[in-house]
């Protein structure tokens, strides 16, 4: 989990792990959220580890201004000559000493960096390589370029398998769903399609992670799959790679169509838009009763953040900032949220699994008396992370540059925030969601077993 300040800050994390402002990401057109009458379809879901939430709309690049000011001051800073003194004569020594073979200057100042930020001891503050950076942003950014469809393996029965190598029978590489408007949606996937060959090159053979990778490439390249689905003659499809935006709102009716229930699982800058759809379509055909559903969301930029709160405050506090000099920053709801009538009853589903801005916003609701909370303690994460992009294409680093508040100025970092609600029950069978089924009681809505979605649904 990773929390991004802005320079106007950035600020963003996830659970256990915990890695997301950016470099200019590709333009796509954004995937609206459709559903039929009468009927609820996913908008989405989106899986990740390791998120940042962002107090600016864009990364809070400074790599430009700190490589501009070393060069204008070479060396080492005159009131700080005595304590770099021992780093400049090991850089001296290797460089000019060292006999083992050529020195890599460039790796050896990375790796300066590297053990720099990791002297922290501080597991949110970390240095990237190029690519690293590259693919933790994109990982945060909701965005992706490929063909828009998860992808996985059935053993020959067609059932969910975790093989690693592909097979012709035991362990194929099938399409799980294309993503609503994605290049595989419009190219017609759909799922259980089975891929056997990818630009004419048979996957049996390969490992999983091989054949993804052959289907994976940038926008406006083509691949071709070889398809094969029940009961048709196998065909070539060729699709155009293209930038896809990654659904993170699922929405369904529950109890008879009487409670909105989202699954939001990120914090892109994105997600605050598909919510926003979602819920403007629950209050508009007249749905006073809600539940949000923020198990397992590592969390994701802090505008997101804000924005998604801000579709249950009408105004006031949602978070505070405290930067390291202690200067307290207040940020507050926009205006214009869907379901901030207080008659519309809303229900917070967390786990320990909720990190970050899903702490941030279920600290918003709780401390503003605005939902009720239930499920399990939150995963506790209090720090707000920069990330800086380096020249030279020399990577970057994230730094913990500042703590976010609640609303009543408490940090919750690595306590986490209990719910008013606390399940402790496990499901006693598979299907069953102890948490949710609270969630509708909470709501005064009796548990029906066509309710029961899973936590990770």
């Amino acid at each position: 989990m990773t929390d991004l300040v802005p320079s106007s800050p950035a600020d963003g994390v996830a659970p256990p792990p915990v890695v997301p402002i950016e470099p200019a990401v590709p333009d796509a057109a954004r995937i609206a959220a459709q559903r039929a009458h009468g009927r609820r379809t996913a908008v989405g879901i989106v899986a990740g580890a390791l998120v940042a939430v962002l107090a600016g709309s864009a990364l809070f690049v400074s790599g430009w201004s700190l490589g501009r000011q070393t060069a204008l001051t070479p060396g080492t800073p005159t009131d700080e000559a005595t304590a770099f003194q021992p780093f400049w004569d090991t850089y001296r020594a290797v460089t000019e000493r060292y006999a083992g073979g050529d020195v890599d200057r460039k790796a050896l100042i990375e790796g300066a960096i590297k053990g720099m930020i990791a002297a922290l001891g501080d597991p949110y503050s970390m240095y990237l390589t190029s690519q690293e950076y590259r693919d933790s942003l994109q990982g945060i950014s909701g965005e992706f370029e490929g063909i828009g469809a998860t992808i996985g393996t059935v053993d020959d029965s067609g059932a969910t398998s975790s093989c690693s190598a592909l097979t012709s029978t035991d362990c194929r590489m099938v399409i799980v769903e294309p993503i609503k408007g994605s290049p595989a949606d419009r190219a017609g996937l759909l799922p259980a399609d089975v891929i056997t060959a990818v630009d004419d090159k048979a996957v049996a053979g390969m490992s999983v992670d091989d054949a993804r990778a052959l289907v994976r490439g940038p926008r406006g390249t083509a691949v071709t799959l070889r398809i094969v689905r029940s009961g048709a003659a196998p065909r070539d499809v060729e699709i155009v790679r293209d930038v896809v935006i990654q659904p993170e709102v699922e929405a369904r009716l529950l109890a008879g169509d009487t409670v909105g229930y989202l699954k939001l699982s990120g914090f892109s800058e994105h997600a605050a838009d598909q919510l926003d759809e979602a819920l403007g379509e629950d209050v508009d055909a007249g749905i006073r009763k809600v539940i949000l559903d923020l198990r397992g969301n590592p969390g994701g930029f802090v505008t997101a953040a804000r924005d998604i709160a801000s579709e249950f405050l009408a105004d006031g506090t949602v978070f505070w900032q405290r930067d390291a000099d202690g200067n307290l920053t207040e940020t507050v709801a926009k205006p214009g949220g869907k379901a901030t009538d207080p008659s519309i009853q809303v229900v917070l589903l967390v786990d320990g699994g909720s990190a970050s801005a899903s702490e941030i916003v279920a600290a918003a609701l709780h401390d503003r008396h605005r939902a009720t909370l239930v499920g399990t303690k939150t995963f506790g994460k209090g720090t707000v992370q920069q990330w800086t992009q380096l020249e030279d294409d020399s990577g970057g680093f994230r730094l913990t540059t500042a703590r976010w508040l609640t609303p009543d100025r408490t940090w919750i970092h690595g306590k986490g925030i209990v719910p008013d609600v606390v399940v402790t029950r496990t499901p006693a069978k598979p299907g069953e969601d102890p948490i949710l089924d609270a969630g509708l009681a909470a709501l005064g809505v009796p548990a029906t077993g066509e309710v029961h979605l899973g936590a990770g649904a």
